[in-house]
């Protein structure tokens, strides 16, 4: 049985969550709360972050997300997430690094990291300009999920693939806060919708933060 050393709200290990689930791979989750530094996790991954897979009990430890999601996608190539040619290959880790550093950077930092993150740790207060650049950012990345979406079946192209699960990792730590417009961009509401319904997503759903619970939306497929 595979291992997950995971937070809820960290994109990355949404982003594996999601890709096992995707894969029928079956795993058990450990919540690592990294800013406690255990000695024992440090010895897993030196930098300290999850996620961090544990392929099988006592195995080597593999960490950072990118890195796992290709030793996934490689090891179990039914159901494939990174496209069939290169081209498609090409255009799913575009779109990967896209959220995984643009997106991540102008909203899931300014968001997630200021409003639940700092409370988790109690290191820091709330930034509010970073929460104010984090909510002006959103609306342009909204605009280009609708803008993909309204030209592809899913963002990469005709399939599902890891760029939809990427997208849907950050997308979903800012909606645990109640802070996604969804009714000002209607396209990616759409489209979300439909990832959101996948029966992948319902463990990230059914995800709630002792203290901090999230809207009642969260969970609704019909939001």
């Amino acid at each position: 049985m595979m291992l997950l050393f995971h937070q809820f709200v960290s994109p990355g290990s949404r982003k594996i969550r999601l890709m096992l689930k995707e894969k029928n791979l079956e795993f058990d989750l450990q919540i690592e709360k990294t800013w406690e530094r255990r000695p024992e996790f440090l010895a897993l991954n030196p930098a300290g972050e999850v996620p961090v897979l544990l392929f099988e009990p006592g195995g080597h430890p593999i960490s950072d997300a990118t890195a796992i999601a290709e030793f996934i996608e490689e090891s179990f190539p039914d159901r494939p997430l990174l496209g069939q040619t290169a081209l498609e290959r090409a255009e799913i880790r575009r779109l990967i690094g896209w959220f995984d550093v643009k997106f991540n950077r102008e909203v899931t930092q300014n968001l997630v990291d200021e409003k639940i993150t700092k409370r988790l740790t109690g290191i820091g207060t709330p930034n509010s300009q970073a929460i104010k650049a984090g909510y002006a950012n959103i609306h342009y990345h909204l605009d280009y999920i609708a803008y993909l979406s309204d030209r592809r079946s899913y963002l990469a192209g005709a399939d599902f693939s890891l760029a939809d699960v990427t997208a849907a990792a950050h997308l979903s730590c800012v909606d645990y806060l109640g802070d996604v417009p969804w009714d000002q961009h209607p396209g990616a509401k759409e489209w979300y919708a439909r990832v959101k319904s996948r029966p992948s997503f319902r463990p990230l759903l059914a995800d709630h933060i002792p203290g901090m619970p999230p809207p009642r939306h969260y969970a609704d497929l019909d939001f």
